[in-house]
């Protein structure tokens, strides 16, 4: 049963609907994994265990009536920023309020293609911070080894899909908390064009750097994901083009010959970790192989920075204000808060007006490639604890060194995905990022699909497992 726990959701959806397995079968190896390995992951702030059982008993029931949708019978996880019917939604926080009346967008969606939610995950306060540790819920663990973080800010979910508890877990990305957890746990994380998937019933986050997705084994798991929760909703401030294809189907195509710039060059000044730039020269020579034009080309960074802190402190401010219980924030947090209240509306604006300046900068490379190359993150998982008891502005300061690479992709709003790509000597997932042009999820999904054809990762399974 553990081939099954790691097989990813398009291939659990396969076995149900040929009955090779039931919905309670499979319900049941999550949970007692869940059981197993989360005192030592602490993946999870709430699992919904019976309520799940119910909701297995009644997709036998749809399956064996001809029932065929998606996600049909699935446990899926969701991240606990968005709400689920009866739950709190904490938010990472002790500063919540009661359980929510109705599912946010994204979870009807997930109900609607079939899937049963096990369970909520965890994240840093208010999805802050690269790492997964709070005072409230300690601190989230890596599976590819307990003493490093699974990074953030969906650190949850990424622990729990790596470690098999499930198999695709919903995930958030304002700077990106779905491709640095991605990165750490040896995972696919795809985030999407703005406006790919609605964050009902807040029309955007943190002024439209946020978006929602997930975190997978599998390319093949994230487009079918992302097939049954796109699409746009009305109130949403942001929508996306339509894909040429499904995603799914995307995953089993090989592109065509593409254009692709590669470069390890950070954003700003600082060292990037030699195993990290071997991942991407190494995927630069395998995409070589495969028959594109790959060459190094560094891109027209200039200064993001602008553009991205103004919407990043404000949409904190906007977060903290609505919780009934401030005062009960970590100190960090609240440092946060109080520095996005200086974001005045007129320097917000600026900062919203800055993001065609730095679209059209970074968009120079488009016009010349199809896609480009960097590393996901600047060096491999960092220790659990290297950020406790640190203030906001050191920490800011130590996260952005850290994330490089990932950031001016929310300014832009165009997609983004962390892709594994092999290991460090002791063991730690390496990764590199893929940037599409906007709206062009499908030649992501195509181009990774087709690295994991040749570099089958999730067959590789880590040590807590």
């Amino acid at each position: 049963m553990s081939d099954v726990a790691f097989a990813g959701v398009a291939r659990q959806a396969d076995m149900l609907r040929a009955r090779e397995l039931s919905p309670r079968e499979l319900v049941e190896l999550c949970l007692e994994r869940i059981e197993k390995l989360e005192p030592e992951l602490n993946a999870f702030r709430v699992v919904l265990g019976e309520r799940a059982l119910a909701e297995a008993d009644q997709a036998a029931g749809r399956i064996a009536a001809g029932d065929d949708r998606p996600l049909l019978g699935v446990p899926v996880a969701v991240k606990d920023n968005v709400d689920v019917a009866g739950e709190i939604t904490t938010h990472g926080t002790a500063a919540h309020w009661g359980p929510a009346t109705e599912d946010s967008e994204i979870v009807r969606r997930l109900r609607a293609a079939g899937a049963i939610v096990i369970g909520k995950t965890l994240l840093p306060e208010l999805a802050a911070w690269p790492f997964t540790e709070s005072l409230t819920f300690g601190a989230t663990r890596n599976p590819w080894d307990p003493n490093r973080s699974p990074g953030g800010s969906s650190g949850g979910a990424a622990a729990a899909v790596a470690s098999g508890m499930v198999g695709v877990a919903h995930a958030t990305d304002g700077g990106g908390s779905i491709r640095v957890p991605a990165a750490n746990c040896g995972l696919f994380g795809l985030k999407p064009q703005r406006g790919r998937v609605s964050l009902m019933p807040d029309p955007q986050h943190w002024h439209g750097l946020s978006v929602a997705g997930c975190v997978s084994r599998t390319v093949r798991d994230t487009g079918l994901f992302l097939d049954v929760v796109s699409g746009p909703a009305e109130g949403d401030a942001h929508t996306a083009v339509a894909p040429v294809m499904p995603f799914a189907e995307a995953a089993k195509h090989r592109p065509a010959r593409l254009r692709i710039a590669w470069s390890t060059k950070p954003i700003q000044p600082g060292p990037v970790d030699a195993e990290v730039r071997r991942a991407v020269s190494e995927t630069a020579d395998l995409l070589k192989g495969l028959g594109h034009d790959v060459r190094e080309q560094d891109p027209n960074w200039g200064l993001q920075l602008p553009a991205f802190l103004p919407r990043y402190l404000r949409g904190l401010r906007d977060d903290g204000v609505r919780l009934p219980h401030a005062e009960r924030l970590e100190a960090r947090t609240r440092s946060l808060i109080r520095s996005g209240r200086l974001i005045s509306d007129r320097r917000l604006k600026s900062a919203l007006a800055g993001e065609a300046k730095l679209a059209r900068r970074l968009g120079q490379t488009f016009e010349a490639y199809d896609v480009l190359m960097t590393p996901t993150m600047a060096r491999p998982a960092e220790k659990v604890g290297r950020w406790e008891g640190r203030g906001m502005i050191w920490t800011l300061n130590s996260v952005a060194r850290y994330i490089p690479f990932t950031t001016p992709w929310n300014v832009t709003g165009q997609p983004a995905a962390a892709v594994p790509a092999g290991f460090t000597p002791g063991g730690l997932p390496l990764s590199v990022q893929l940037i599409g042009r906007p709206h062009d999820e499908t030649t992501l999904i195509s181009l990774a699909a087709e690295i994991e054809a040749e570099r089958p990762w999730a067959e590789r399974r880590p040590p807590v497992s």
